[in-house]
């Protein structure tokens, strides 16, 4: 199905929020627990799968929504429609400080992009949702990054959040190595792996961590400065969570 032509103002620098204007019977899909706020008229329904194949039967939900579970997001997601007479808006936030990237699947390659698991926010209903996995399984697993990731395809508005500044790189026929958790979003024309950062000195000592995700070929390339893994390892000596930082759950460290 065609996506819905949404309009929308992102608001805000380093904690971002996006301001999503929905015409009558407009829907935009979102992760679990994304809402904001929303105008009168606004109805939201939990619903399996992103909607984008209508006529998919039950087995076929029930799997395109499983394959959610894999990447760690949950079995739903939902749908926000404005019922109203007239315009209406719904905003959007990601779970942590950083800035949201507004996505035209219109006019990006293949109207695809490739997502960290944890990258998705919301998108205009019609924008398909799947998994893809790093072709080298062994890189991936021992790399702890980027085996399982998400393809967002459509022609519509999307918006992946990521944590800290955005850096927006253009690969031409080049060769870019990253902090492994640094990688948000790329083009499907780019080859994506993860590799060991070098020597045995180097890796023990340079503090850069044992792999780097390597990213080959044409395209465009998406990279966050603070990604929730370094965020929590930041916070962690404040709070009573010291020593905990590899946990993923920043909520249990801000409780009093």
């Amino acid at each position: 199905m065609n996506s819905h032509e949404i309009d929308y103002e992102i608001k805000g620098e380093s904690i971002q929020v996006v301001e999503i204007e929905l015409d009558p019977n407009e829907t935009v899909i979102a992760e679990a627990g994304a809402m904001l706020f929303m105008d009168d008229g606004i109805t939201f329904e939990t619903k399996m799968g992103d909607g984008s194949e209508p006529n998919q039967g039950l087995f076929g939900k029930l799997l395109s929504a499983g394959t959610r579970v894999l990447t760690g997001e949950s079995l739903f997601m939902t749908h926000f429609t404005n019922r109203g007479p007239q315009k209406a808006k719904a905003a959007f936030s990601a779970p942590y400080p950083g800035t949201i990237i507004p996505i035209d699947l219109n006019k990006a390659p293949q109207n695809s992009l490739i997502v960290q698991k944890d990258g998705f926010l919301c998108a205009a209903l019609g924008t398909k949702m799947s998994i893809t996995f790093n072709k080298r399984l062994g890189s991936g697993l021992v790399g702890g990054e980027g085996f399982i990731l998400q393809k967002l395809q459509g022609d519509g508005k999307a918006f992946v959040h990521a944590g800290g500044t955005v850096i927006e790189k253009e690969l031409n026929n080049e060769v870019l190595r990253v902090d492994t958790g640094c990688v948000v979003a790329f083009e499907p024309s780019i080859d994506f792996n993860v590799e060991s950062a070098g020597g045995l000195k180097s890796m023990l000592f340079g503090g850069e961590g044992l792999f780097l995700a390597t990213l080959r070929g044409t395209g465009k390339v998406y990279l966050q400065s603070m990604p929730i893994r370094k965020l929590i390892q930041a916070l962690a000596p404040y709070g009573r969570n010291k020593g905990k930082e590899s946990s993923s759950i920043l909520g249990s460290f801000l409780e009093s």
